[in-house]
């Protein structure tokens, strides 16, 4: 069929024609922010599931709905090994910005400017290109310069946080990819909102993450099951994920036939990412309208290639040959959570041995510990890729 019509956008982050089965979280989270523009308290939200359920596409859409509500807001990927405070100070630079217009300069505004100073020499923050050239900040010494991430943060947010009070605005920090951010800072962040949740002032934090993000918030700051406001996002109920697949095709004149319906819900396991897949897929190949069996089988073909030479692979050549052994264990196991001790025992070693493994297989976001003892990946369909890839197990 024309490729210009080609309703599927199968891309990273990318949102969907149809963003279907998430209303119950865009319509509470859309809450959040409603009361905090309100300056009312309220619990931060975490999306947390697995790789292609659409996280990135939900926090993004939340983003827009925060900015059109009135808040202050900033979008930050957290990435592997970069440590919090550089990853903080462009976009709390941008935030101060956006709260210097004429009518709002006052003396808690160049306050907030001077702490931000006094953050970035602490912790040694420079960017090529990047001055700190906002008005008016005089010196404020003994604020956010202590070295401590924990005082030091805290203070930098309160004072940001009063500004946005003293505007009658909300701050809120959209952080992907939380599960990156290393324990002991995810600590210092948690500490400080927490520290202006309890002065009321309006400033938050939402964010989205793999599952692992349930166990790093809890181990950084046991009151972190307090502050947060956990959502799991899971795959599509058969409803939304037909809407998905199935609206999009519609909007451009095009249908499926049933049996091909329930072979791309049944491929996809009804995961979005997969199902847009599957989607820009089935619209290559087929000829005409209806999509059939038969343009479905031919897709399937078209669509495990392309996540085999990218999707799957960019994930599997990050990880060194002990690691890729280990998930090609748990593949061997089956496609659900297996125990560390199986692993293991398959691989001939001791759990203790593969525990080094295992944990930098978590760090690097491939797997996760949904139970004590337990692994499972957090990319679905990655237990058929890992067959395909190693066709035997290797000892």
């Amino acid at each position: 069929m024309d490729a210009l019509r080609n309703p599927y956008s199968p891309g990273a982050g990318v949102r969907p024609p149809e963003l279907a089965g998430r209303d119950d979280v865009i319509d509470d989270v859309l809450n959040v922010i409603a009361r905090l523009t309100r300056q009312r308290a309220t619990q931060c939200p975490m999306l947390v599931g697995l790789r292609g359920v659409g996280k990135t596409v939900l926090l993004n859409h939340l983003y827009r709905g925060a900015q059109q509500a009135g808040a202050i807001a900033t979008l930050i990927e957290a990435p592997e090994n970069k440590p919090l405070p550089i990853l903080l100070v462009p976009r709390l630079r941008e935030l101060l910005l956006a709260m210097s217009a004429k009518e709002y300069l006052s003396d808690k505004f160049s306050r907030a400017v001077g702490v931000l100073r006094n953050f970035m020499a602490s912790w040694k923050v420079k960017y090529e290109g990047i001055e700190l050239s906002l008005p008016g900040a005089p010196s404020t010494p003994g604020l956010a310069d202590s070295g401590d991430l924990d005082n030091d943060l805290a203070a930098l947010l309160e004072t940001i946080g009063e500004l946005a009070r003293e505007q009658k605005r909300a701050v809120i920090l959209f952080i992907d990819e939380m599960q990156f951010i290393p324990e002991n800072e995810l600590g210092s962040l948690i500490a400080a909102i927490h520290r202006c949740f309890q002065l009321d002032l309006p400033i938050a934090v939402i964010g989205a993450g793999l599952p692992q993000l349930y166990a790093n918030a809890g181990r950084a700051k046991s009151y972190s099951e307090r502050l947060f406001k956990f959502y799991t996002i899971d795959r599509l109920d058969e409803i939304s994920a037909r809407n998905a697949l199935v609206r999009p095709a519609e909007q451009e004149g095009a249908a499926y036939s049933e049996e091909a319906i329930i072979e791309v819900l049944a491929q996809t396991q009804r995961y979005p990412y997969f199902i847009q897949e599957w989607g820009d897929k089935c619209w290559r190949v087929a000829q005409s309208s209806p999509i059939t069996l038969h343009d479905v089988k031919l897709a399937t073909e078209a669509a495990i290639q392309h996540l085999d030479d990218s999707f799957f692979a960019v994930r599997f050549d990050r990880c060194s040959p002990l690691e890729r052994s280990y998930m090609r264990a748990m593949a061997e196991l089956g496609d659900d959570a297996v125990r560390s001790g199986a692993v293991a025992e398959l691989m001939r070693r001791t759990a203790q041995q593969l525990a080094p493994t295992r944990s930098s297989l978590i760090k690097k976001g491939m797997i996760y510990s949904p139970s004590h003892g337990d692994a499972a990946f957090t990319v679905p369909l990655f237990a058929d890729y890992m067959r395909r890839r190693i066709p035997a197990l290797q000892k």
